[in-house]
């Protein structure tokens, strides 16, 4: 909050959410060298209902404890290995459990969907950065927020080395599977030995190798806010028409059109114009021995692009495309072996990964609408955020809740996108009003305060 706002959101009692079957004496969960990468990162996801009968607080919390018994690493707690084992990060899964609050907010759900800031927003998903004994430390916080007319918030924040947007976001959909009494669609999936690398005596990475070197030497006292764009499946159907590329997917055409407007703004208020955009792409599927979706972890390969953006539109979104499938998975094994390199070497702690370069993560292939706590009723709203984003900046382009298709009519929806925006204040700010990007109608939640 800025200082001297009073916050609109109480926090009414913290607990611990525990799992309804215990796990076996000494079981442990190793982190991969994926895991460890994003130590300097959070994810914190809020996901908004409207009033219902099933969102009783109550049996939410003990759908939770039952949900938690398939995720046993997220009730445990954090140590370091041994030399002799790699000196890693090692979950001690012992039951601790996770964090859990219950709040009240002094608004409707539709008065803060239209006044909260960005800032405001996480006020709806608590977190606590690691403290001096990290077995103390509960790695995920839940948080359960109700609105004044009944509706509710709920907030899921996490340490990004235990989860990627997308485990954290199919972690919700499970919750959601277990509290309507359902099976899991995509249940966990734990196999620590996924991203072992394998031998290689000059592993290469050049962006990572980048960027190990450059984090230390962004300005980190630069002001960064977020932004929502939310587009509607007819929006999405116009941007791929003027885009003009030869085959443009929802994310090629709002990556490159997002590329294209931060460049330009970044160039007239005297920046570097972003010629690069660093790609962040989940792995799960693009393996040759492919990963169960819920697999529990990281998976995000990242790869940086270059396009002439005075090329135009289209030619930028044809790039993207290009560089999207042309993602090997030999170039994520170079990483892979790279960052062990790297951290066997003596690395240090870990570096940025999202930043100082304009990232973009792609997420669109995870399922939000159908995170249903009511058979039938989808989230109103979303929220993705991640922690500790400097630089350039990151874009974020996910799927949107059926609630951005409201005036367009029945139809198919499954095109509808939603865009995060993470950038220097100004920027973000300039981004609000750019005539390119408003002419396709977006709904624009949680912007700066001004």
């Amino acid at each position: 909050m800025t200082a001297g706002a009073r916050s609109r959101v109480t926090i009414l009692a913290k607990s611990t959410a525990v799992s309804v079957t215990p796990v076996r004496p000494g079981k442990t969960y190793p982190l991969s060298i994926l895991d460890r990468s994003m130590g300097r990162h959070t994810v914190r996801l809020v996901f908004y209902y409207r009033f219902g009968t099933w969102l009783d607080p109550v049996k939410l919390k003990e759908s939770l404890s039952e949900v938690l018994s398939y995720y046993p690493a997220m009730t445990g707690r954090m140590t370091r290995q041994g030399e002799e084992e790699g000196g890693g990060w090692l979950v001690k899964c012992n039951d601790a459990g996770v964090r859990m609050l219950e709040a009240r907010a002094d608004a409707t759900l539709d008065e803060w969907l239209r006044s909260a800031s960005d800032e405001e927003e996480l006020e709806l998903a608590y977190w606590e950065p690691m403290g001096q004994d990290p077995f103390l430390w509960s790695p995920f916080y839940v948080q359960l927020t109700e609105f004044k007319d009944k509706s509710y918030a709920i907030g899921l924040s996490c340490t990004h080395m235990h989860a990627d947007p997308t485990c954290a976001i199919l972690f919700l959909h499970a919750w959601a599977d277990i509290h309507r009494r359902l099976a899991i669609v995509f249940p966990p999936f734990f196999h620590p030995p996924a991203f072992l690398p394998r031998p290689s005596p000059n592993p290469v990475s050049p962006l990572l190798s980048l960027k190990s070197i450059t984090t230390s030497s962004v300005n980190t006292a630069a002001a960064v806010s977020s932004v929502t764009f939310l587009f509607s499946s007819a929006a999405v159907r116009r941007l791929i028409a003027d885009c003009s590329a030869s085959s443009a997917s929802p994310f090629d055409a709002l990556a490159s059109l997002f590329w294209l407007r931060i460049a330009r703004a970044s160039h007239v208020k005297g920046g570097a114009t972003a010629q690069y955009l660093t790609l962040a792409v989940d792995f799960r599927k693009r393996m040759q021995a492919p990963l169960p979706f819920g697999f529990y972890g990281n998976a995000l390969f990242l790869s940086r692009a270059s396009a002439n953006l005075e090329a135009g539109w289209g030619s930028v979104a044809d790039e993207v495309a290009r560089h999207v499938e042309g993602m090997q998975e030999e170039d994520l094994w170079s990483a892979v072996e790279w960052l062990h390199a790297h951290s066997s070497s003596g690395g240090g702690e870990p570096f940025r990964m999202y930043g100082p370069e304009l990232t973009c993560l792609k997420l669109d292939h995870v399922p939000v609408k159908s995170v249903e706590f009511e058979p039938g009723v989808g989230p109103e709203h979303v929220a993705c955020r991640v922690g500790d984003v400097e630089g350039e900046g990151l874009i974020v382009v996910m799927e949107a809740p059926a609630s951005a298709e409201k005036g367009e009519g029945e139809g198919d929806v499954s095109l509808a996108r939603m865009v995060v925006l993470t950038l220097p204040t100004e920027l973000t700010t300039e981004l609000c009003g750019d005539d390119d990007i408003l002419q396709y109608g977006p709904t624009i939640a949680f912007p700066p305060k001004a």
